[in-house]
């Protein structure tokens, strides 16, 4: 006969170890403003993959990409809050909260990616107390290719871009504008290929990725390789979420970041030339800088990186003294 009471006890212990399974399956999202395609993306989309067979799936880890979850802007104060537990975001796009977010936005102080590496690696103390004093921690920083000009027509110097409607995402693109006489209009890239198919915009300076994945050569045909700066996204995650996680999943976790950076700086190298090439076969004429065009740029780049030194005090004028003597 069947002991009604034996069948309760095995009933409540399966539950018991149900509930202890769920609570032991820790869940993150991660917010994210590009395509699925971009190699950010897909960098990140592997780092996940990563942590879910490094933790045995105890980890699991939901990126949402183009600006699905949470616009670009949006990202940095949804980790801070703990409406998602991780995001990325593009460091410069926040210079107006500190400047030490502006650095690798800076037109021609590092442009080649060792340059880019060493700066990062100047100003992450300083970055990583900043973060810390709002509840973020960084996972890992990955670059972009440097930056061009895209363009309709062709251009010989700065002059040649006075009053183009001109595509601000940051607060160094907008500066950029009102330096070189430009109107600059506010533009997420998830918003790119829209203001570019209504006119809304006619230049803005981007890397060869944001060109191709954007479509650029559909409505623009000029790209001026200025290799002005190399701007970074930074992966980064709430402290407390991270601070949650036992010993052996932050070691996991940190482990899957580490291999992520270093991914993604090898990735963003071959990506340079590859994109260039593939804007090319899609008509896009990739024009290397006039002398004038390059001379103008770099006198912007000198004003603006005098405005950041100022801005940044004695601790920025540390860490780009630290950088050069890299």
């Amino acid at each position: 006969m069947r002991n009604p009471y034996a069948h309760a006890v095995v009933t409540a212990f399966a539950g018991l170890a149900f509930s202890l399974g769920a609570h032991a399956q820790t869940k993150w999202d991660l917010a994210n403003a590009y395509p699925a395609t971009n190699y950010h993306t897909e960098n990140i989309t592997q780092f996940a993959k990563d942590v879910d067979a490094a933790t045995g799936g105890k980890l699991k880890i939901t990126v949402h990409a183009n600006a699905s979850l949470f616009k670009a802007p949006e990202i940095k104060r949804a980790v801070q809050s703990g409406q998602a537990q991780a995001g990325e975001i593009l460091l410069a796009n926040y210079a107006n909260e500190n400047p030490i977010y502006a650095l690798d936005g800076v037109p021609f102080l590092a442009t080649t990616y060792p340059e880019a590496r060493k700066l990062y690696d100047a100003s992450k103390p300083a970055m990583d107390k900043l973060l810390a004093a709002q509840g973020i921690k960084v996972l890992f920083v990955v670059p972009w290719a440097p930056q061009g000009i895209y363009t309709k027509k062709e251009i010989g110097s700065v002059a040649d871009l006075r009053g183009i409607k001109w595509r601000a995402y940051s607060p160094a693109t907008a500066k950029i504008a009102e330096l070189i006489g430009a109107q600059p209009v506010q533009i997420q890239q998830a918003e790119l290929s829209a203001a570019m198919a209504t006119g809304v915009i006619e230049s803005y300076m981007s890397s060869g990725s944001t060109g191709y994945d954007t479509k650029t050569f559909e409505h623009i045909k000029n790209f001026y390789d200025t290799q002005a700066w190399i701007p970074k996204n930074a992966i980064l995650v709430n402290a407390k979420a991270f601070d949650a996680l036992d010993a052996t999943t932050k070691a996991a976790v940190t482990k899957a970041a580490a291999d992520a950076e270093a991914r993604g700086w090898k990735v963003a190298q071959e990506k340079n030339d590859e994109y260039k090439r593939l804007l090319a076969e899609r008509g896009m004429k990739v024009h290397k800088p006039s002398s004038k065009l390059d001379t103008d740029m770099r006198q912007v780049g000198g004003i603006m990186q005098a405005d950041w030194l100022k801005a940044a005090g004695a601790d920025g004028a540390s860490i780009v003294d630290t950088y050069k003597k890299k």
